[in-house]
């Protein structure tokens, strides 16, 4: 049973095919199984990278051992926040893992990273030589990351990124990767006060219980026309937090009270404050399918970006919860925004 696939009604794009791709799974079992027994990993590639197309051409695909399971198929988007939703969409839609097969939308750490070794340009690269320098800007929720190997001297630029990003998954886990792993750089020489790269989880561990709670941030800047604008993000603010939060929902409502900079005050402030209360109740009764990530007031108007499931009702929600808002014409846009490009510059 093999797999061909299939375009949207457009023509342009290819269709999300996480449908086709289990109903594919389910009846191409017996031979994919046959051949985990038979050790053909060529013929199993060629079986299931085409079925991997069908969901997205630029998901990226691997079969590693599993945790419980002896095998576990990773459909990842492979750090591009875009397609990110659609990886975890398509694990969620996996059936139960069983003995042979479990399912997971990123690549997972891998407890046994320290014995492994892979070519690298023609050269023998294994964890158990590599060494990090770790910095960790004060108040920041990342580490910035400096790595180095004895065979990075005999690489060009681009193996020497490409191996260290690849070592850092295998330590952390590729989610761990985008939320705690600021800038990375791979270097010929050994950095300062580098340590082995067995520390890196622990020392992620460490700086991740900093950031236990729910935190915000209090920014101010300016609007594209030069007017003073006032910020409340929460912090970290990270959409790999939120894989299947893709639709954007901005909520813009005019005040009628604001000071010499277009900035709210008085009962203006006070109706903002209460109609944000009541949104987060709503969102709280949601069951984690949305959250508030930003607001922002300026030139009269404080916008409220909610990044929600589409299969929610967080938008249901926030429709009618604006028909009550008496300081002008309140309004609601929704769009789908998986790399919340809307947000993009409150991103931690």
């Amino acid at each position: 049973m093999r797999l061909f696939g299939r375009k949207s009604e457009s023509g342009d794009e290819p269709a999300d095919g996480t449908a086709e791709f289990w109903s594919w799974w389910a009846g191409a079992r017996p031979e994919l199984d046959a051949m985990v027994a038979a050790g053909q990993a060529d013929r199993l590639a060629e079986w299931i990278a085409p079925a991997v197309q069908v969901i997205h051409p630029s998901l990226a695909w691997e079969i590693i051992p599993g945790r419980a399971a002896d095998q576990a198929l990773v459909v990842t988007a492979a750090g591009d926040p875009e397609l990110r939703p659609l990886a975890h969409r398509w694990a969620a839609a996996a059936p139960p893992a069983d003995a042979l097969w479990e399912f997971h939308p990123s690549r997972q750490p891998n407890p046994h990273a320290l014995d492994l070794v892979i070519g690298v340009g023609g050269h023998e690269f294994g964890l158990d030589k590599l060494v990090l320098g770790l910095r960790a800007p004060y108040g920041k929720p990342r580490l910035d990351v400096t790595a180095h190997h004895p065979i990075f001297g005999l690489l060009d630029s681009d193996s020497r990124t490409e191996a260290t990003l690849l070592a850092l998954d295998w330590l952390l886990g590729e989610d761990d990767v985008a939320r705690w792993i600021g800038d990375i750089s791979a270097s010929q020489v050994p950095p300062i006060d580098a340590v082995p790269a067995v520390h890196l989880p622990s020392v992620v561990a460490d700086l991740a219980s900093d950031f236990r709670h729910e935190q915000w941030a209090l920014l101010e800047g300016e609007t594209a026309g030069g007017a003073r604008l006032i910020a409340t993000a929460r912090y970290p603010l990270r959409p790999v937090d939120h894989p299947l939060f893709d639709q954007h929902i901005a909520i813009t409502l005019p005040y009628q009270h604001r000071d010499a900079d277009g900035l709210p005050v008085g009962p203006s402030l006070e109706a903002l404050r209460d109609f944000e209360e009541r949104l987060a109740r709503r969102i709280s009764r949601l069951n984690g399918s949305a959250v508030l990530a930003v607001h922002t007031s300026a030139e009269g108007q404080r916008v409220l970006h909610v990044y929600a499931d589409p299969a929610g009702d967080a938008a249901i929600h926030a429709k009618e919860l604006v028909v009550s808002w008496e300081e002008g014409r309140p309004r609601v846009d929704v769009t789908g925004d998986p790399g919340w490009i809307a947000v993009s510059p409150f991103l931690s």
